[in-house]
């Protein structure tokens, strides 16, 4: 369903597919209306122009198998077509699979990569494997990671796999995300866990951060102590729960920002780095365990850090075998 080709110059009528039943219906008109601003697709939604069976909706409405969405004309400026893949990123995406079957793929994401298009970066992890994958009809995103961030990250090739996960992670039971972070300083081994509230707000510069504030959500990061340099330490982290940019600011709380984290690093952090060599953030999503929706098998999928992760690593005396 979200391959539907549709001419945005006119009305257009979409009969929902079990391929997204379920879905909310902003994120239904994003997949189809490729390359549309997402503020265009909340402006259509709430002046009423978009309509299920012919009745207003909202941008949370939920679409069921059959029902006809009406899309209206939009008019937006020629865009560009979402660039070709490199041979040299179809070949680093092919050699990055660490797991695939029916329902599901899993992937190394490089560092540096942006999970999807958007905001300057035309070309996302997603969009590079569609490209790759004109035969699939349906590939999607459970979850997130930073453009900076490397490591495991899952795609859905079948909605009722990306619903099964995605509630699995709201609820938080059923899946196990481990990291490795490379922080500043002695990360003390007596800290195991991190449960400070962590709040979202915006610079004036309209850039986005977060904090840790009472008036935050409830956020638990478990920690493990796994090696010490003079200059850092390498710690092992799992977020229970998954607020935004949650392992970072947890780890600044501590005053154990991690390496290269331009955002969170305050100025003498930022010296160490620049005098070490560190020239990228060193968090790595390296472990995934769950069970399959579909097979009801227990999967553990992992992958270990780049070269330049784990030669950084060397480098400051934090080595860990794995």
């Amino acid at each position: 369903m979200s391959n539907h080709e549709i001419d945005t110059g006119k009305v257009s009528l979409l009969t929902v597919t079990a391929d997204n039943d379920g879905q909310r219906i902003d994120n239904f008109l994003i997949s189809v209306l490729k390359g549309v601003p997402k503020t265009l697709v909340y402006r259509i939604i709430r002046k009423g122009e978009v309509r299920v069976n012919k009745g207003r909706v909202k941008a949370d409405t939920r679409l069921a198998i059959g029902d006809v969405v009406r899309v209206p004309p939009l008019r937006i400026a020629e865009r560009d077509e979402t660039p070709e893949v490199s041979p040299l990123l179809q070949d680093i995406l092919q050699n990055a699979i660490l797991h695939e079957d029916d329902g599901l793929l899993v992937v190394n994401k490089p560092h540096g990569l942006a999970v999807h298009g958007g905001s300057g970066v035309s070309l996302g992890l997603i969009e590079a494997l569609r490209k790759m994958r004109p035969d699939h009809r349906f590939l999607e995103l459970v979850h997130r990671l930073d453009r900076d961030t490397s490591g495991v990250i899952m795609i859905a090739k079948k909605r009722s796999v990306l619903t099964a996960l995605q509630r699995m992670l709201a609820n938080k039971s059923g899946i196990s995300k481990k990291y490795l972070a490379m922080v500043h300083g002695q990360w003390p081994a007596s800290i195991t866990e991190v449960r400070e509230p962590l709040l979202r707000f915006e610079r004036q510069s309209g850039e986005r951060m977060v904090m840790v504030s009472p008036e935050g959500k409830t956020s638990l990061t478990k920690t493990a102590l796994k090696a010490q340099g003079a200059n850092y330490s390498l710690i092992e982290a799992e977020p229970i729960t998954g607020r935004t940019h949650q392992i970072r600011v947890h780890c600044q709380y501590q005053g154990c920002s991690i390496a290269g984290d331009v955002k969170y690093c305050d100025r003498s952090q930022q010296e160490i780095d620049k005098r070490q060599g560190v020239k990228r953030l060193f968090l790595h999503a390296w472990q995934l365990s769950f069970r399959h929706p579909d097979t009801g098998e227990r999967l553990q999928v992992s992958a270990l850090p780049d070269k330049e992760f784990s030669s950084m690593l060397k480098k400051a005396g934090c080595e860990f075998a794995l």
